[in-house]
């Protein structure tokens, strides 16, 4: 957008700062933002950890600014330990199923991020802030596990040898503390990942190692 600060750019929307307070996040094909919106608003109402939105518009979300670097860049810098992030990570989880779902007739069923790790968790003044929430439903909770332990065994295997080792002792001290089964739906979340239409070639042609990999680990 002509005339704003372009803060970073994802698979789907890009994020300008407005001012010192506020960014804007628009999706780039469109994706009408309310439902995103109102989710934030339901668990931001428990107390869970996520952005201030000041306003929707269609494929504009208006939020606060947060600064700070995401878990996987101070993981990267050494100035969060692994063992810390992995057990920061799980507790984000462990909160997030602990809130009811939105329809209370879906038993068991709570709500899910779908996309919660640690590229999606800012580390702010106030604690953890967990970012993107398009995904966001409600469901089985071992579902939400098992997405963010294919995400995480992904990455290991695209990175170098000594990242992929922290990345995946960061993935094992996940499965150990986190709350629930995520071998129980793993082949639902590898589905999923699969039908990704914007995951690469070269990405999808590492799933099923991944998922070797969180059995292996879990």
């Amino acid at each position: 957008m002509s005339g704003l600060e372009l803060l970073g750019s994802g698979r789907e929307a890009d994020v300008y700062r407005l001012d010192g307070e506020r960014v804007l996040r628009r999706y780039r094909d469109g994706y009408d933002v309310a439902q995103e919106a109102e989710i934030m608003a339901y668990v931001g109402a428990f107390g869970y950890p996520v952005p201030t939105v000041y306003d929707v518009d269609g494929p504009d979300l208006v939020m606060e600014l947060l600064d700070g670097p995401t878990m996987a860049a101070a993981l990267e810098a050494a100035d969060l330990e692994l063992p810390a992030g992995a057990t920061m990570l799980a507790d984000l989880h462990d909160r997030l199923h602990a809130l009811p779902a939105r329809s209370p007739d879906r038993d068991g069923d709570r709500v899910i991020h779908l996309d919660l790790h640690p590229e999606n968790v800012l580390l702010v003044a106030r604690g953890p802030v967990v970012i993107d929430w398009r995904n966001a439903t409600d469901g089985p909770p071992d579902f939400d596990l098992a997405l963010s332990a294919m995400v995480l065994a992904e990455v290991s295997f695209a990175v170098d040898v000594e990242r992929a080792v922290a990345v995946r002792a960061l993935l094992a001290g996940f499965l150990e503390h986190v709350g629930g089964d995520p071998l129980r739906l793993l082949d639902r979340a590898l589905a999923r990942r699969l039908a990704n239409p914007t995951l690469s070639a070269a990405e999808h042609d590492l799933l099923g190692s991944a998922a070797a990999l969180v059995r292996e680990l879990a």
